[in-house]
């Protein structure tokens, strides 16, 4: 699988977009290393509100880890009465890797399962499929690298690798690749719907 040809990292509009209410605990990094624990209150792709008991300066830059999910560069937006909002910086295009692709694609509509480990399960959108793996639009964003549970109808639960994340569409990487008329099988099915 490959890296899409014009790689797109979160706009302003991404940024703006209604934030997901979330309930979770993690930890800021600032400059020095000091750390301090947080509770994230409200998640989108492009940041997040928290809430601190320390007061944050506005244009601060922090890294924001949660367990097990990883820890990412941000922004202080805003900080008020012990709660903060955070821009996640884009990703530096130097630490962006190119994947090869090594089979075609082929687009379709439908939607599959997916789960990341020790995550819920949910149905999202496949953009396109090869016996190599697949493009899928995302609802909980992964971490390239991320090992996660894929869902066709029809045939066993698979396990893929992350490749890449451009916004909010990612390439997982099937461990074991499909059969071309199990291929077959499932473009069918997703075409039908």
């Amino acid at each position: 699988m490959g890296v899409p040809e014009q790689p797109r990292q979160p706009s302003a509009a991404d940024r703006r977009r209604p934030r997901r209410a979330v309930d979770m605990r993690g930890h800021i990094i600032r400059d020095g290393g000091i750390t301090q624990v947080v509770e994230l209150i409200d998640l989108n792709y492009g940041g997040c509100g928290i809430r601190v008991p320390v007061e944050l300066d506005v244009g601060e830059s922090v890294k924001i880890s949660v367990m097990s999910r990883g820890c990412i560069s941000g922004l202080v937006r805003w900080y008020r009465d012990g709660k903060a909002g955070l821009v996640f910086e884009p990703i530096p295009e130097e630490l962006k890797k190119e994947v090869e692709r090594r089979v075609s694609r082929v687009e379709v509509p439908g939607e599959i399962g997916l789960k990341a480990v020790g995550r819920s399960n949910y149905r999202v959108r496949v953009l396109d499929l090869s016996t190599d793996g697949c493009k899928v639009e995302l609802v909980e964003r992964p971490s390239v690298g991320d090992t996660v549970l894929v869902k066709f109808a029809g045939i066993e639960t698979m396990e893929a690798d992350v490749a890449w994340i451009d916004g909010h569409t990612a390439g997982l990487r099937f461990k074991n690749p499909i059969h071309p008329a199990v291929l077959d099988m499932i473009v069918k099915r997703l075409g039908a719907h």
